[in-house]
């Protein structure tokens, strides 16, 4: 049985995309009621998780010459104190001195020589307890991130004891000739594996040309939408390596109102409502934003529910168009959801899936080439947001009820901004992740993100609902 297990080429892609100033990892500020915890017994129950997430006792290992995707081994001096950091925050340690502790810690490289993962832990005031997560990209995407993050916690406040987890022993390390080998192996036998793919493919034979179909039209959407120019504003700056991190809070509820008012999605609002925060932005650093309409880079999971609790990336993405120049906000939600549905017609996620797959064929040099070139491809967009659905009911960390989750997306190229959204237990958690010299005004975005919420909340109320003209209704 072999000793490792190789990165997929999209996982990968995450390991070569990465540079001294676009660090791929993701990550969360999560808040907690205050269990008591030692920081033994924090300890002893985060590695009592782990064999459940045996990959986050694994590191990186790497085949001679590139002649190969990177390989996930056992890292045999794996230590659990190296991974959980503990630390205080300097007066008066509230809400204001963790936002900036969570730039600073997503402002450094993971070691590449250890498992690619860490949890800062601080308290808060009023009896809270607040862990910064980072974890590299080439372990989890957004989906698997929840998963394997309910893992740690647990559904109940006082759950019933579980079984002793086992005891670990790490396994042997290939040597460099093995994977070397293996690898040419691989290489070798990939033919044999497409034709065995495509023999399957084809039957049945109407489902295959109806999915060809699809995929070419995907293929073609997406194609298009790499090649288009995202505008320029203030913001599209190379960015630096240092980030600055604000967070919003809204309720579920009042996105589902907004919802059934406007006759969109929930991801329809959200990307409604982070153009207004751009619309204040831009606006306040005194650009120009008649007619603008600014790309955002939404991904899309495509992993499906048998695959949950796995790890990995199964997600391909989507460019969005957001109408940063329309005043009303209403249009701008009509504008999003016109596009969306427009953009779910095009297939074009479908295509950014086809690509990733074909990635997988890929000699590793190109694989390398085409990672690097993905920062590059980050001035086709201005902004990244992800909505990534949590659960809706309360999470536990040995007895202490986690109240609030707040995501952080990786940034690159001159995408200076990246928005991620974690819907649980009733909220929707904004995470801002900003590049700390290109967005100095992250505060103002935070803030014109409340602001449009408050203007499309009060177009959802049945009491301005009342008050319109029928003409001016949607």
């Amino acid at each position: 049985m072999a000793n490792y297990e190789r990165l997929s080429a999209q996982d990968a892609s995450f390991i070569y995309a990465e540079s001294p100033v676009a660090h791929m990892h993701v990550g969360s500020l999560a808040i907690f009621e205050n269990p008591g915890l030692t920081e033994d017994a924090l300890n002893a129950h985060i590695e009592s998780r782990l064999h459940f997430v045996p990959r986050f006792r694994k590191k990186l290992a790497w085949v001679p010459a590139a002649q190969g995707r990177p390989v996930w081994v056992d890292d045999p001096h794996f230590d659990i104190r190296f991974h959980m950091r503990y630390t205080g925050l300097p007066k008066p340690a509230g809400e204001r001195e963790a936002l900036q502790l969570m730039g600073r810690v997503m402002s450094r490289p993971l070691d590449r020589q250890r498992p690619l993962w860490e949890i800062w832990a601080f308290d808060l005031p009023d009896n809270r307890l607040a862990l910064i997560q980072k974890t590299h990209h080439c372990l989890i995407d957004g989906i698997s991130g929840v998963d394997l993050g309910t893992v740690l916690l647990d559904l109940m406040r006082n759950p019933p004891p579980g079984d002793p987890p086992p005891e670990w022993h790490p396994q042997e390390l290939p040597s460099k000739e093995r994977l070397l080998m293996d690898a040419l192996v691989e290489r070798v036998t990939q033919p044999a594996e497409i034709l065995r793919s495509l023999r399957a493919a084809i039957r049945p034979q109407k489902e295959m040309l109806e999915r060809a179909a699809e995929v070419g039209q995907g293929v073609f959407s997406f194609g298009r939408a790499a090649f288009e120019r995202a505008p320029v504003t203030s913001l599209t700056r190379p960015i630096g390596p240092h980030r600055r991190f604000e967070i919003v809070r809204m309720r579920l509820d009042d996105a589902k109102r907004i919802k059934n008012r406007f006759g969109c999605t929930v991801n329809d609002v959200v990307l409604a409502i982070v153009t207004g925060g751009l619309r204040k932005l831009l606006i306040g650093r005194g650009d120009d934003v008649s007619g603008l309409v600014l790309k955002a880079m939404v991904p899309v999971s495509v992993r499906d529910p048998s695959r949950r609790m796995t790890y990995g990336n199964m997600v391909s993405m989507m460019s969005a168009d957001l109408p940063v120049g329309e005043v009303d906000p209403a249009k701008r939600v009509h504008f999003v959801r016109e596009r969306m549905a427009g953009l779910k017609e095009s297939k074009q996620a479908v295509g950014a899936d086809f690509w990733v797959k074909l990635s997988e064929y890929a000699p590793p040099t190109m694989l390398s080439l085409a990672g690097r070139a993905t920062v590059a491809l980050q001035r086709m967009v201005n902004v990244i947001v992800t909505n990534v659905p949590g659960p809706q009911f309360p999470l536990f960390l040995k007895g202490g009820e986690m109240l609030e989750a707040f995501p952080c997306v990786p940034i690159a190229g001159t995408a200076s901004l990246g928005v991620a959204i974690l819907s649980y237990n009733g909220q929707l958690c904004f995470g801002l992740n900003g590049d700390w010299d290109v967005v100095p005004d992250l505060d103002v975005f935070a803030s014109g993100i409340r602001d449009a919420l408050r203007e499309l909340d009060d177009l959802a109320t049945p009491a301005k609902l009342s008050s319109e003209p029928p003409s001016a209704r949607a």
